[in-house]
């Protein structure tokens, strides 16, 4: 019995910058509009490179760079897209769980070529425009970290060998 993890980092951020090919590369920060002093919640690479932080207002983020897109929050898009991984995480066992937004949990009873099967899977949100990563472990929960730090794809064999070198910073980045 194995379990799999796939996860679309950056979910709401994903779901409202989709279809927007202009945005790779460039920093962009997404916040919930509806807040009363909305805040950063989600940044890509290109803008934590460039001194954008979680928490930190548009002008606050705009001060860092001018080049800086500010998107909001796109709750129909998030749904979308959380319907497409839970499509594509069925193609693999009717074992599914939808873990929490961006992340879907799939339990495998046929454990033959499981790295291949998700790899396949990471490859078909990315032809839908998603960005995922995937991991695959004898638990749910060690497949869940391993799929935070999958690139794309990481098949664990040994839980203790797996998490025994982690530092204490990574499961509070998988909790995040």
């Amino acid at each position: 019995m194995m379990f799999g993890t796939i996860y679309l980092p950056n979910f709401c951020l994903q779901a409202a910058a989709r279809h927007q090919p202009e945005l790779c590369g460039k920093p962009v920060a997404l916040i919930e509009e509806h807040e009363r002093k909305p805040v950063i919640i989600q940044l890509n690479e290109a803008a934590e490179n460039a001194g954008i932080r979680k928490g930190m207002t548009p002008s606050q983020a705009l001060a860092r760079s001018l080049s800086v897109v500010i998107k909001v929050r796109a709750p129909g898009q998030e749904k979308s897209i959380q319907e497409i991984l839970l499509h594509h995480a069925f193609t693999l066992s009717p074992f599914v769980e939808d873990t929490a937004a961006g992340v879907c949990t799939v339990h495998f009873t046929d454990c033959r070529n499981l790295n291949e099967k998700l790899c396949r899977v990471v490859e078909q949100l990315a032809e839908c425009e998603i960005r995922a990563q995937a991991a695959v472990a004898e638990t749910a929960d060690v497949s869940f970290l391993a799929a935070h730090l999958a690139r794309p794809v990481l098949q664990i064999e040994n839980a203790t060998e797996f998490l025994a070198p982690l530092p204490i910073e990574t499961l509070a980045m998988a909790a995040a």
